[in-house]
């Protein structure tokens, strides 16, 4: 049901786990915020009945190269990274854009993806998420001003929180925090399948054995431009 409340804004959704997503869509209109969204997130909020602008409609672009770019737009991220000051208020306005004071973002399943059997190099990398990092990245840097949700779990309780009109910076940065682990993480994830799927070079070296017997050997792998380190015994006598 539509609020009768003055806009707050929009409340930009992104989110490929869809847990919890209707009910917060329902709070957040109730609250006076304007959804916007794209793709799947768009067509579940839609389905449960929720007034929702699309992506596509803001940016004046559609979706392209088959979903890689949907939300990577001034128009967005204009919007997200705006500080609450009348110089870029003007700024926004002048070009037509509305502020996002909410960001709901999680991101695709790379980890699920590369643990399944046999799973192949390309279909790994179509899981490899930059529209929505960088949702999250943004609305985390502007936490001053913009509240950033990237775990279902948190819906429920920062809608309590939103509803009693006195959600403080102090939470705010506090999932902000949140948001930049999760972002961490997963960047950690596609490094660690990268990596394991490697070929041996002079920055990247595997190991013949884990700690233990039930554990996977272990890699040895640098950014520099070499390891930092000199092979002595084994098979790796002879790496420098």
């Amino acid at each position: 049901m539509a609020s009768n409340k003055i806009s707050k804004g929009y409340a930009l959704l992104s989110v490929s786990n869809k847990a919890g997503l209707a009910e917060l869509g329902e709070g957040l209109v109730q609250l006076g915020y304007e959804l916007l969204a794209s793709g799947g997130t768009a067509k579940s909020l839609q389905a449960s009945g929720l007034q929702v602008a699309e992506v596509s409609d803001v940016t004046g672009v559609a979706s392209m190269l088959g979903g890689r770019v949907k939300t990577l737009h001034p128009k967005i991220h204009g919007a997200i990274l705006a500080r609450d000051t009348q110089e870029h208020m003007d700024e926004l306005q002048s070009h037509g854009i509305t502020p996002i004071n909410v960001v709901v973002c999680n991101l695709y399943p790379f980890a699920k993806t590369v643990a399944k059997e046999g799973v192949a190099m390309g279909d790994a990398v179509e899981e490899i998420d930059i529209g929505g990092v960088a949702l999250l990245r943004a609305a985390a840097k502007n936490f001053s001003r913009v509240i950033v949700l990237s775990d279902p779990s948190d819906y429920g309780p920062v809608l309590a929180r939103m509803r009693q009109d006195d959600f403080s910076e102090s939470e705010r940065r506090d999932l902000a925090i949140k948001a930049f682990i999760h972002t961490s993480n997963y960047d950690e994830q596609i490094s660690s399948y990268f990596m394991e799927n490697q070929k041996s070079s002079e920055v990247h070296l595997g190991l013949r054995y884990g700690m233990n017997p039930h554990q996977k050997p272990a890699l040895a792998f640098t950014a520099d431009q070499k390891l930092p380190f000199t092979g002595l015994c084994c098979s790796c006598a002879s790496r420098n």
